[in-house]
């Protein structure tokens, strides 16, 4: 764990904001209220950490002197229709954009940074349930010897966050994936028919995810990235009364490992098309891609998709130093940067001293570079 004498003073202060806590209680409220009622059907008495959330945030207005929400509702459209900018908190320049909503003001669910702020923003060891997972299949394969079903795993997360109960049944019983079989009967839910319009559910052709029917007739994506592309484009149609139950990742999963991995695998494609050699996720996960040039020069590379750039910083960590590498980066898709300007200096800032070293390059970036250092020395470059 970082301690805060290893964080930069500017990472360090954020502990002194009081704003801070608060919104971790509203992401936190909202994640859990989205799980049960959906947000539209809760009634009193209010969950106890809605309720809590709701005190929280008039005790606060009141304490700045601002006129505070009155009911679960109001507060409920704050969070939709209100930039946090605009909120009466406490709050450090990097914490918040000028546009960061809690909930999408189009479908009314959690935000990506909502997930973030739930999930990523405590300053101290949190319990993240997308890393629990992960850590207990690395575990399970490792204590079978069985690196290739690890690989199969991460792909499947990534390739297949939604199965047909055949489809689940199917992969339940892969041979390959013996090891973390209960894992995953573990970790893909039923959907809920909140997904279903005519009878059918419906995924998204970019991101694979399902969509979300809006009450105009249009549909919602979770994914930020699909989102800021136009219209959500529609993928498989699977009518209930045929596909019979339909199982998803659970969202942490979907957030934090589907997301990044479609990054993942679309780097793993360009840098082939260069003519490099990729292995995704090799030594058991150690990182995400090892890319080979042409004279053996090796690339260790980090995909990280997080909307928030300060909690990205806080997360650096080096790299595992095996499998063995000449350089190692982090990368973010080039989307994230182009939403949020600074999102580099802003990663640098709250960067801790151990990992000053780790660059964070944008995926568009880091084919660039790759394909400069081709051009300029066809061998791959030198070692030196």
């Amino acid at each position: 764990m970082t301690s805060t004498s290893d964080l930069p003073s500017h990472a360090a202060a954020w502990s002194a904001h009081d704003g801070l806590p608060l919104l971790r209680t509203l992401a936190t409220a909202l994640i859990g209220l989205d799980a049960i009622t959906g947000l539209d059907g809760f009634s009193l008495p209010y969950p106890d950490e809605a309720q809590r959330a709701l005190n929280r945030t008039v005790l606060t207005c009141v304490l700045q002197g601002a006129e505070p929400p009155a009911s679960l509702p109001e507060l409920l459209q704050w969070c939709r229709y209100r930039p946090v900018s605009d909120w009466p908190l406490d709050l450090p320049s990097d914490a918040i954009g000028d546009t960061d909503h809690l909930l999408d003001p189009d479908s009314g669910r959690p935000t990506e940074l909502c997930h973030e702020w739930a999930e990523r923003a405590a300053d101290s060891a949190v319990h993240q349930r997308d890393r629990e997972i992960i850590r207990t299949a690395l575990r399970l394969c490792r204590e079978c010897g069985e690196e290739d079903a690890y690989t199969e795993f991460r792909r499947l997360l990534v390739n297949r966050p939604v199965l047909t109960s055949v489809e689940f049944f199917e992969v339940s019983n892969d041979h390959v994936l013996d090891p973390v079989r209960e894992l995953i009967r573990r970790i893909y839910l039923p959907v809920p028919a909140s997904h279903l319009r005519a009878g059918a559910y419906t995924t998204c052709e970019r991101c694979l995810t399902l969509l979300i029917p809006v009450q105009d007739g249009s549909w919602w994506c979770e994914r930020d990235q699909c989102r800021r592309q136009g219209p959500a484009p529609v993928g498989n149609l699977w009518p209930a009364d045929e596909v019979g139950e339909l199982f998803q990742l659970e969202r942490p999963l979907r957030q934090f490992v589907t997301g990044p991995g479609r990054s993942e695998v679309a780097l793993e494609q360009a840098l082939t098309e260069l003519g490099l050699r990729v292995r995704m996720w090799p030594g058991f996960d150690a990182y995400d891609l090892h890319v080979t040039f042409p004279n053996g020069r090796v690339w260790a590379v980090d995909v990280k998709d997080w909307a928030h750039p300060a909690f990205l910083g806080r997360a650096a960590r080096p790299l595992a130093p095996e499998p063995p590498y000449d350089e190692a980066f982090w990368v973010v898709p080039q989307y994230r940067v182009d939403d949020r300007p600074g999102y580099q200096d802003v990663y640098r800032r709250h960067r801790p001293a151990s990992a000053l070293g780790l660059p964070l390059f944008t995926d568009t970036e880091l084919i660039s570079h790759a394909a400069t250092r081709l051009r300029n020395a066809p061998d791959g470059g030198s070692r030196a």
